[in-house]
């Protein structure tokens, strides 16, 4: 076998480095490629792109769209469209069109931040704090928006593109120029804005000249609807028959009017104008607040009405006499009215942030503001939260009801209400006690309903040693009989319990149907076998024997006690 030479040997070593050079270069432009589109050509049916059209960034690229379609000169702005889908003739003769429709767009449909966007060539995330794992990593292509028409989601794009050797530019990508028209045709003009003259379609501040006029008389014809909806619904309850029904209908014109104007505002604002993206983002969330009250509204009042219902029924007096299943209901409206008011102001808040897009491209500052802010709010709020909280867990757990009778530090009460931050208790002398959740849920309180409003009672007599207690006992089982909150009769019990000295302790015990009958039948028992003793046997009452001698007599005085005195 022939040997392979020296000479060999060296052709064999450069033929692989230059391989390998080949190889390693190509690799380097495959990478630096894919920070960019590649482009053959580049809108050739424009032509030339006048100096002002500035494309090294996204920020820059924007704000030149936005300075050239607010002068007026579409067909600049057009070069910033890639329309690398359309011939040069379609080019020419469509280019100027779309950019003009793309500007309505974005004045109506979506506002973009130009500030927000990236003011780097390659658009990379700055995260200073490292944290993003895309920082520092160049983008191609970034989302400027996401809009919806006829039911489909469309991106709008930026894209990053190169033409040969020259420096890369930023333009709307085709796929998003590509939906433009049906774009246009959900957030462009109504036929009511093809009618207003062109010198009222300038720019003033933040809205156009004629969003000035047509906003407050927009307004103002839907509060007059409002009003006349407001009536309409007056109108109708005098014609509904008394009671819940007519009480219903009264306290729902006001959230019925708004709903009605909601809804109408909203049907302007999709089938008959359109205003600016600013103005109609505003009024959207606005409506929907709007809305979502007034629905929670009527529905809060068909609660507060059925509680009214409850109320009435159990005979305007909220107590532990009714049955327990009337009063377990009250409970739950009670509950179900915090959970309608939780939910929506939930779903608003939600919706009102979702919309004002909170969380996107705002920045870390208004962020770490949000956060403070949200941390002081909680701290402040601590209280509020817990009565709220401590509030369902009663409503849940239901170691109370409304109409309970509670000993709460040492006073008897109904428990009235149990609302979000406190608790109504009715005192047994007519007043009002006003107790915060959260203290009341900490305190040990005692449910004199929780299984039944049975109680059993005692009275207490002292009586001199010569009572005859079976004469007391058979007076106390008439009385007590003769009672009509006292119930079991064969409960009854009269005993003596203690002895001390001549006297002699009597208690008499009695099974009532509710605390507060069982005081007063109490009280009345003891009122009837006092009067007895004191009108058939006064020598039963507790006395003193006191001994005088001859020689106390001998010198003129006694000496007594406070009570009787027996020689």
């Amino acid at each position: 076998m022939k040997r392979i030479g020296s000479w060999q040997r060296w052709m064999l070593a450069v033929v692989i480095l230059l391989v390998s050079s080949v190889c390693l270069a190509q690799s380097q432009d495959e990478g630096t490629a894919q920070d960019w589109y590649a482009l053959d050509s580049l809108n050739t049916g424009l032509g030339k792109a006048p100096g002002s059209v500035k494309l090294r960034t996204p920020r820059e690229s924007m704000r030149t769209f936005r300075d050239l379609t607010d002068s007026g000169n579409f067909e600049a702005a057009a070069h910033i469209l890639n329309l690398a889908d359309l011939t040069p003739a379609a080019q020419r003769e469509r280019g100027a069109e779309l950019a003009r429709q793309l500007s309505e767009i974005f004045q109506r449909g979506k506002s973009i931040r130009i500030s927000s966007l990236s003011g780097r060539q390659d658009a990379a995330i700055e995260d200073p704090t490292g944290e993003s794992p895309q920082a520092g990593k160049p983008r191609r292509d970034i989302e400027l928006a996401s809009l919806e028409a006829d039911g489909n989601a469309y991106d709008i794009r930026l894209g990053r593109y190169q033409l040969g050797n020259e420096e890369p530019v930023w333009l709307i990508m085709p796929e998003s120029v590509a939906a433009i028209p049906a774009l246009y045709r959900e957030y462009g003009p109504t036929e009511f804005e093809r009618h207003i003259p062109e010198s009222l379609k300038g720019s003033f501040g933040v809205l156009r000249i004629w969003e000035w006029i047509a906003i407050p008389l927009v307004l103002l014809g839907v509060a007059l609807v409002g009003k006349g909806v407001y009536r309409l619904v007056e109108w109708v309850t005098r014609w509904l028959p008394s009671g819940s029904p007519s009480i219903f209908a009264k306290q729902i014109r006001g959230p019925v009017a708004l709903i009605v104007m909601s809804l109408l505002t909203q049907a302007l604002l999709d089938y008959v104008v359109s205003f600016s993206a600013a103005a109609t983002i505003t009024l959207r969330v606005v409506l929907i607040a709007i809305l979502a009250w007034g629905a929670g509204a009527v529905a809060l009042r068909l609660v507060d009405t059925m509680m009214l219902k409850m109320t009435r029924r159990l005979a305007g007096q909220i107590d532990d006499s009714k049955p327990k299943d009337e009063r377990k209901l009250l409970t739950t409206l009670y509950a179900v009215r915090r959970i309608i008011i939780l939910i929506m102001v939930t779903a608003v808040t939600i919706y009102v942030l979702g919309q004002i897009q909170l969380f996107e491209t705002l920045g870390l500052s208004i962020l770490a503001s949000a956060s403070v802010l949200a941390v002081l709010v909680g701290v402040a709020g601590q209280a509020v939260l817990g009565n709220i909280l401590s509030s369902f867990q009663l409503s849940l757990a239901k170691p109370i009801r409304v109409g309970d009778l509670v000993a709460f530090e040492g006073q008897w009460a109904y428990v009235e209400g149990i609302f979000y931050t406190y608790i109504r208790l009715r005192l047994w002398n007519e007043r009002r006690l006003i107790v915060p959740v959260t203290y009341f849920a900490s305190k040990a309180f005692e449910n004199l309903s929780a299984k039944s409003t049975k109680e059993y009672r005692s009275l207490v007599l002292t009586l001199h040693l010569s009572a005859d207690i079976s004469l007391v006992r058979e007076k106390f089982l008439e009385f007590a009989k003769a009672e009509e909150n006292v119930i079991e009769h064969h409960k009854l019990l009269c005993c003596v319990t203690d002895q001390n000295g001549p006297a002699q302790t009597v208690t008499c015990y009695l099974m009532t149907i509710d605390p507060l009958s069982g005081w007063a039948a109490e009280v009345s028992v003891r009122e009837k076998l006092l009067a007895f003793i004191r009108d058939e046997h006064p020598e039963w009452w507790p006395r003193e024997v006191v001994v005088i001698s001859h020689r106390d007599i001998a010198r003129g005085h006694t000496t007594a006690g406070d009570d009787d005195v027996t020689q």
